[in-house]
């Protein structure tokens, strides 16, 4: 069986493995304290551009978002977000049972636009009975985003305008993060990031590391007792050494981007193999999730081999699916793939 579902269906980079082997007897502080998260920090701190940037560990995606979301926002603060964006749907309300409402937009090609920010503000603020409802308070998107777009720099800029007009925070989910900096022709660099979101994570799970997520704050005064609420969500692994490692790691010799780079070069194969041969996308995604159009005929004949994801039914007789290439993708399974069309 040919696996596309997901980029975290792997363990991690080698050479991850081999230093948690090295340092497996050796005897660390808990908690995110010890001289192996001091020393990931750093790197992370030097890669953002950000010396004074609060930088913390954390293990899962929809976690962080949770905890970095409830961090940011007052109780009666909700967050704007695309309507595909993944706080929207693929977690569980995580966002809602933490008491914060999750604010619809439009999404553009999976995009947040300035524009549709000051359109709801102004029918917020415009609007008389106001104190009875949610009070926007954040921005939330994700780089890439679900449909495996990019910001440009432009466009995150108008955000960030848009945000500081209304007094909202910016934060972006950047669990695929990596695959976003590596994809050829991105004007959006990592310090860009630093520069104008108020937060953000550098994910791992999804690039190659085992799991875990960089949180990273530029501003270290913007959440007062960040260690605290950390602790408070659930969200404070003791062997918190086992996620700094990994950090330290993918940001030593620029392994984080080497790793994202597999990523995007096997699913521009993928791409280019599948318009060869004639199949129409749904939406031009350059990162690593393409977004096929296929018969349902030819969908029922491919998942007897492949495994993948049905993302949507696009009329009677077509759906679109998805495929999803990693940090660790073979270009053999790709050719293997492509000769089943």
């Amino acid at each position: 069986m040919l696996r596309f579902d997901s980029d975290y269906m792997e363990g991690c980079c080698p050479e991850i493995l081999r230093r948690l082997t090295e340092i497996n007897l050796q005897k660390n502080t808990g908690y995110g304290e010890d001289e192996i998260c001091n020393a990931a920090r750093e790197k992370i701190r030097a890669a953002c551009g950000c010396p004074e940037a609060e930088v913390r560990f954390i293990s899962g995606g929809t976690q962080t978002n949770s905890l970095m979301i409830g961090a940011l926002l007052r109780p009666y603060e909700g967050v704007l977000s695309a309507d595909s964006g993944h706080i929207t749907g693929h977690e569980a309300g995580a966002i809602e049972h933490g008491g914060h409402k999750v604010l619809t937009l439009p999404n553009h090609d999976g995009l947040v636009d300035a524009a549709d920010v000051h359109s709801y503000m102004r029918a917020f603020l415009a609007d008389e009975a106001r104190t009875h409802l949610v009070q926007p308070g954040m921005v939330y998107i994700s780089h890439p985003t679900e449909y495996g777009t990019l910001y440009s720099r432009a466009r995150l800029e108008a955000l960030r305008a848009a945000c500081d007009e209304y007094g909202l925070k910016l934060y972006m989910d950047g669990a695929r993060l990596g695959y976003g900096l590596a994809t050829p022709g991105t004007d959006l660099t990592l310090r860009d990031i630093a520069r104008l979101v108020d937060a953000f994570y550098i994910g791992g799970t999804k690039v190659g590391a085992l799991f875990g997520e960089a949180v990273v704050v530029p501003n270290p005064k913007l959440i007062p007792h960040f260690f605290t609420m950390i602790k408070q969500h659930g969200a404070l692994l003791a062997k918190g050494w086992v996620l700094g490692l990994q950090f330290d790691t993918l940001f030593t010799d620029g392994l984080y981007l080497r790793a994202a780079e597999n990523a995007i070069a096997t699913a521009a194969v993928l791409r280019e193999g599948l318009r060869a041969k004639g199949v129409e996308f749904y939406i031009d995604s350059p990162t690593n999730q393409i977004f096929p159009v296929l018969d349902n005929e030819k969908i029922a004949e491919l998942r007897k081999q492949v495994s993948f994801n049905l993302w949507a039914p696009l009329d009677e007789t077509r759906s679109v699916i998805r495929f999803v290439t990693s940090w660790a993708s073979e270009e053999a399974d790709i050719q293997a793939l492509l000769r089943l069309f």
